[in-house]
Formats: structure tokens, C-alpha cells, sequence
């Protein structure tokens, strides 16, 4: 992770900590409603104020540092609940689905008066329409009137919940659309069913985010204050004590002992958290045997001092990851090791793409040096989020141009090379089989100010996540098969998300945790 430290000026700026929000008054976002700087509203389960004049614009993908809504928070559970049902985790609202449909009529009937849902009917912004026995309301008109129904019929297609929210029960039960409930999305996801990896923690679609143990600006913060829509929270960084040793030393800020706790809080939440090494200027020292014993023996007191579910490998140049360097193979022998003593070990990787996609081009030196590790570990491995950024465009198999960085097309290539696999060193040294597809997640910036360059909009990253797991809202590069168990999204930093007042957690999160 680059570590962009912030001079006096920007150590001046109020850390604006984004709160759980009454949205019990807040109107939801309506597609056809015009709104004026000032207007509040709810969409799915967050709240947000209008900047400047606006209309059609969904907050959810608008919501950016210099978009035309800002990002207030999540909502506390108070709020509209037609909202709030739209924004439970996938796990929780496709169980929903399924029994709203399976305790229903599955057709037209019921008490209500709105006509039965046809797919590819043309829907307006506000009509109301019925379907497996409960009543809905159209938000997005285009979504609405889709003549795939497997993605948008609304209370049983993969997206529903982007096209429509429920308003009523046809059953006479009166309205329905609160039975959801309005607890955050990502705590339902975190208590779902495994979707990915080894470890057996990980959810079906998780939001990751790191948490730095230093304040460079962003603000120093309790891993008590991290907000539920995390499902990983990847403590950064542990430090390279000689000779193999790591240990972690806590920002004298914070006291170790509530720490200690706060991570116990989160673990009995069903959250994951792990420690991280590397970092832009991390190191391990793993030259001999002897420092491959002692690494795993100074991790294995440190897992089991602060409580962490595992590990993250995020080491990069200052690590002298190579090919040919023994850090690699010392570096698997270590993690092996740490597993037989921890079988759910939880364990994820954080490279910077020219270490793995950027073995496509040249298989030398750093570029796809990282490879041998991941294919060595892939039975140990639960989620690979390559950082896609302070490393300009990527080459791929599928452009003969290198994608900009932060575009859609890059963040689905870099994803199916992952997935699908890709030959080495422009065909001449091999080829890497691809991973599952919920072993891979995307890794950008949280905002401006997170890293020095490829970040993506809020709005290009769900268009990314889309095209991966429906083929939709993709840019020129359309994959050939949908991958629906695709996991989700790491960012760089949940500080500088808090610090920003969640642009990045409030609309990318609730995105992630309504993956099919």
C-alpha cells in the first residue's frame, strides 16, 4: 500500500467521521424528482445531501469527492424501510427473495391493485406494479423496464433491489417493505454462508478495507469506531523485528489492551481481521531457515496476542520480492507452516499489479514475481486484491492498448486475467492457471487522497462489479461468461475512508453486499 503522508496544511482538516444517521424523516431517492443543494434523501440504506441542482442522477453512483451528492452515512435502522430492505447483504436479501416468493402465489392476486409484472414492459420512475405476491415501486425506469427478468424481476431477479423497492404485501399483510430490516448490509454479509477462499470466514461478497496503525493524515482511529459495512479489516502494518521476527507495535495513541478488545468486538461480530506485512516500505527478512522458524514462530505469538484471523501479504519493492530471490519460496514454506498450526487460518494477498498481471508482458525480475507464491498457495489462499494503482494502465490479452487505470475496462481485465489465466512473458515462459472466482477481489483507492494516482469513481467501480458478475454496464471489454461468485472489493484506506466521511464504504459497499 502507498502511504501518502500529508504535510501541516492537510493535518489541519477535520477528520469527518461518517455516523450512523436518523433517516426516519429522509424521503428516498426518487429517479424522477428534482432536488436543490440541501435536499437530504435515503437510497439504500444510506443517506445523502444534494450538492448542487440535480435530477436522475443515483446517489448510490454519484456520490463521489466532487460528485453531486454527498455521502452522510449509513442509516441507523430508523429510516424509510423500503430503503433500508433494499440495502441488506446478497446472503440476506436473496434468502428474502426466495421466501417472499415461496410464500406467496408467485403470480398475479392478492389485494393489490397494480398490474402484474411483465418483463420488457416499459415502466416509469414511480409506477407500481405486483409480482410474487407482493407489491413494488420502480425507482430506475431503464432497470425497470428490462426484458431480463433474471436480473431485475422485481422481488426475485439477481438485481431487483437496483431496479425496484417493495412497498406492499398483496397478501393483505399490510406493507412489507421493512420485514428486511435495516440493520447494515455488511453485517449480514458477515454472518452468511462462506462464499470463497480456505479459511471457511470469508463471505459470498466482501467489502475489505486496511486499517493503518499511524496517522499520515487521515486520523488515527479505534478499530471500535470502523464502521459495520467492513467485512475484513486488514490491520497495517507489522514490522520487521531481524533475523525472521515480526511484531506489531501499537501507534502510541492507542492503548494495546482496548485494541486487543476492540478486535475481539469485531471478531464476535462475525467480522475478519487479519495483520498485514509489507506495506510501500515494509520488509521481512526471510533468507535462511532459521528466519523461516522464526517468522513463523514471532506470527504465531502475534495472532495469538491481539486475536487475528490470519495474515496479509502485501510486501513490495523494500521486501526485495523477486523472482529467483528466496523471500519467495521461504515466504510459502512460512505460510504452510502457520497453516498446519492454524487450519482456518484466514490468508490474502495485496500485490501491486506489475507483480502479477504484469508477468503478461515480462516474466523477469519484479514482473510476475509474485506468481510462484500465488500458484504455490492457491489451496491456502482466500482472496487475491491486486492493487490497481500508483502503477499507471495494464496490459492484458485483451486490448492490444494497455487500459488506463481506474477505467471499467481495466478493473475487469485485471479481474479475468486472475480468473481465466493468462500466458507469461508474452507467450514465452508458461502460463498461470486463473484462480475460483471468489478467491479474487478488485483493489483501489478509497478517495483523492488514499494514493498518488488510478483511482476510480464509485460509479466505474460498481459498473466493474456488474460486468463481472451479470455483464452488465461494461465498458468495451464484455467477458464471455458471467462470473456471479466473483467476491468483491479492497480499498487503501478505511482511515482515509472515515476521514473523507465514507464515499467510498457508503455507495461501493452497499453495491458489493447486493451481488448476486
Amino acid at each position: 500500500m502507498k502511504m501518502l503522508w500529508l504535510g501541516v496544511a492537510a493535518l489541519s482538516l477535520v477528520a469527518a467521521r461518517a455516523a450512523a444517521v436518523d433517516c426516519s424523516s429522509l424521503p428516498d431517492w426518487q429517479e424522477s424528482a428534482v432536488y436543490v443543494g440541501g435536499d437530504s434523501v435515503q437510497h439504500l440504506s444510506n443517506a445523502y445531501t444534494a450538492n448542487w441542482w440535480t435530477q436522475a442522477e443515483n446517489p448510490a453512483t454519484n456520490s463521489g469527492t466532487w460528485d453531486v451528492w454527498a455521502y452522510d452515512g449509513a442509516c441507523d435502522g430508523s429510516g424509510s424501510s423500503s430503503s433500508s430492505s433494499s440495502s441488506s447483504s446478497s446472503s440476506s436479501s436473496s434468502s428474502s427473495s426466495s421466501s417472499s416468493s415461496s410464500s406467496s402465489s408467485g403470480g398475479s392476486g392478492g389485494s393489490c391493485d397494480a398490474p402484474q409484472y411483465v418483463a420488457g414492459t416499459a415502466y416509469a420512475a414511480g409506477e407500481l406494479v405486483q409480482n410474487v405476491g407482493l407489491e413494488f415501486r420502480c425507482d430506475i425506469a431503464g432497470w425497470c423496464s428490462s426484458d431480463a427478468a433474471w436480473a431485475y424481476a422485481p422481488g426475485e431477479g439477481a438485481h431487483w433491489q437496483d431496479a425496484w423497492s417493495q412497498v406492499g404485501d398483496c397478501s393483505g399483510g399490510g406493507s412489507s417493505s421493512s420485514s428486511s430490516g435495516g440493520s447494515s448490509s455488511s453485517s449480514s454479509s458477515s454472518s452468511g454462508s462462506s462464499g470463497g477462499g480456505n479459511s471457511g470466514l470469508l463471505p459470498d461478497h466482501a467489502l475489505v478495507g486496511y486499517w493503518h496503525n499511524f496517522d499520515n493524515g487521515s486520523g488515527l482511529y479505534r478499530i471500535s469506531e470502523v464502521s459495520d459495512v467492513w467485512d475484513v479489516i486488514v490491520v497495517a502494518f507489522a514490522d520487521d523485528a531481524g533475523n525472521g521476527n515480526v511484531a506489531f507495535n501499537l501507534d502510541p495513541g492507542l492503548d494495546k489492551q482496548q485494541f486487543i478488545d476492540d478486535i475481539a468486538a469485531k471478531r464476535a461480530e462475525g467480522k475478519i481481521v487479519v495483520v498485514s506485512f509489507g506495506g510501500q516500505n515494509g520488509t521481512v527478512t526471510l533468507n535462511s531457515q532459521q528466519n523461516v522458524d522464526n517468522f513463523v514462530a514471532s506470527t504465531a505469538a502475534m495472532i495469538d496476542e491481539y486475536g487475528f484471523d490470519g495474515i496479509d501479504i502485501d510486501l513490495e519493492s523494500g521486501a526485495g520480492v523477486m523472482h529467483g530471490a528466496p523471500v519467495v519460496q521461504n515466504l510459502v514454506d512460512a505460510v504452510r507452516q502457520l497453516k498446519q498450526q492454524y487450519p482456518d487460518m484466514y490468508l490474502s494477498m495485496a500485490p501491486e499489479h506489475p507483480y502479477v498481471q504484469g508477468g503478461y508482458v515480462a516474466y523477469t525480475g519484479i514482473w510476475g514475481a509474485y506468481l510462484p507464491m500465488i500458484d504455490q498457495l492457491r489451496n491456502e489462499l482466500d482472496l487475491l486484491h491486486v492493487q490497481l494503482y500508483n502503477n499507471g494502465g495494464l496490459s492484458t490479452p485483451y486490448n492490444a492498448q494497455a487500459y488506463p487505470a481506474g477505467s471499467v475496462d481495466m478493473m475487469v481485465a485485471s479481474a479475468l486475467m486472475l480468473i481465466e489465466g493468462f500466458p507469461l512473458g508474452g507467450g514465452s515462459a508458461g502460463y498461470f492457471d486463473g484462480l475460483a472466482p471468489e478467491q479474487v477481489a478488485l483493489g483501489l483507492p478509497s478517495g483523492p487522497s488514499s494514493a498518488g494516482s488510478g483511482q476510480a469513481t464509485t460509479a466505474d467501480i460498481n459498473r466493474a462489479l456488474d460486468c463481472l458478475t451479470a455483464l452488465a454496464n461494461c465498458g468495451s471489454l464484455t467477458p464471455g461468461q458471467a462470473y456471479p461468485d466473483f467476491n468483491g472489493v479492497m480499498t487503501w484506506s478505511i482511515n482515509w475512508d472515515m476521514h473523507d466521511g465514507g464515499i467510498f464504504s457508503g455507495p461501493v459497499g452497499s453495491h458489493v453486499h447486493n451481488l448476486p
